[in-house]
């Protein structure tokens, strides 16, 4: 008789399995045959990375959520390679018909007309400027970038236009952006964020596996401060008895590699990234899964997750307040600003409509008002 091995952490890969989506009708349970296709060494088969082209219909997205410093934000990739094991944009992969587990962090889809679209938004007579967020969901920086570029082309449209933007990314590559994004920082157009969740790279390797390691995120702080460039750093999540002992040393060093502000949130476990991230725990961190969860429902009132806008991100109780108490002391300590302020300052009055404008698919028309040429 065979029996069902748990499933196994995968080199290079945040997610240990390939859970089922919540739209999905059909039924699909683990079972060892003992047919695995797993190596001589028990490691699991590799997940090759997919990136398919994508023609959106919209680029901008707009929400009412109070708990979030903006109102628009723009991502140019679906899923990401990064595989954030506690990603909260995971679940978004189940509306494919596609799982929030391994195939999140390798079946990508990429934007290939974001800056068109993005153009003609900015174009519309009725659109009024709002600084626009970029790689929410997913990182804009994530490795698909270097090769596709889709999301130096959205900044070279907003830097035409001198339209306000913050940018969130745990990726080094926004560095190879600041020929863009330093004109505009001068201008109070800009501000970056990099999210720093850990300083162990053993910790970070398996939790954000194909992100930049911690070392090079503080790189990166450093070189965008220096082109002027103003940066805070984003620590998030914050994992009971993983990643929050280290909530006062990550803020120091982000300060001396001059962040200028901060914000934090705790763990998210919303949908199929609760599941997931039990999965992980057992892998990486088996001894004590049991304490990381228990402190996590102390957070949420004894639940997994609370969607709360009032609590979602940064839970409630005893130990929240614990944690909010120790950073907010921490950055008035440091001399750090909140992220929410430098983001709703962007100067959004130098805005100017971009002069060229592609034609939707299937008209002949280039200018900014969209009416045919009489010569």
């Amino acid at each position: 008789m065979f029996h069902q091995r748990p499933p196994a952490a995968r080199k290079g890969r945040g997610a240990v399995s390939n859970i089922q989506g919540r739209y999905e009708v059909d039924v699909r349970e683990r079972f060892d045959d003992g047919w695995s296709r797993d190596d001589e060494e028990g490691e699991p088969a590799p997940f090759k990375t997919q990136v398919t082209d994508e023609y959106a219909k919209t680029i901008l997205t707009r929400n009412a959520s109070p708990d979030i410093p903006f109102n628009v934000s723009l991502n140019p990739y679906r899923g990401c390679e990064h595989g954030c094991i506690y990603c909260f944009a995971r679940p978004t992969h189940s509306y494919l018909g596609l799982s929030p587990g391994l195939d999140f962090e390798s079946r990508l889809f990429a934007k290939v007309n974001a800056a068109d679209l993005l153009r003609r938004e900015l174009a519309r007579p009725g659109y009024v400027p709002e600084h626009i967020a970029i790689g929410v969901n997913t990182d804009a920086y994530q490795p698909c970038e270097r090769e596709r570029g889709i999301t130096r082309q959205v900044i070279e449209v907003l830097h035409e236009c001198n339209h306000p933007a913050g940018l969130i990314t745990k990726s080094s590559l926004i560095e190879r952006d600041i020929d863009l994004l330093a004109p505009m920082a001068a201008k109070g157009l800009v501000c970056a964020a990099i999210t720093l969740t850990t300083l162990e790279p053993d910790i970070s390797r398996t939790l954000e596996p194909r992100a930049a390691a911690p070392a090079r995120r503080l790189r990166a702080i450093r070189t965008l401060t220096e082109a002027g460039i103003p940066v805070s750093v984003s620590v998030a999540p914050i994992i009971p008895f993983i990643t929050e002992p280290e909530i006062e040393k990550i803020l120091e060093a982000a300060r001396d590699a001059g962040a200028v502000g901060a914000h934090y949130v705790v763990l998210r476990l919303p949908w199929e990234v609760n599941p997931l991230f039990h999965e992980w725990l057992q892998a990486h961190f088996p001894e004590r899964a049991q304490r990381v969860m228990n402190r996590v429902r102390e957070m949420r009132g004894g639940k997994d997750y609370d969607s709360d806008f009032s609590q979602r991100m940064h839970g409630e109780g005893v130990w929240a307040d614990l944690i909010r108490q120790r950073f907010t002391k921490t950055v008035e300590r440091l001399g750090m600003s909140g992220f929410r302020g430098r983001f709703e300052r962007l100067d959004v009055s130098q805005f100017k409509r971009p002069q060229v404008v592609p034609a939707p698919p299937g008209k002949q028309c280039g200018n900014a008002t969209g009416q045919l040429d009489l010569f």
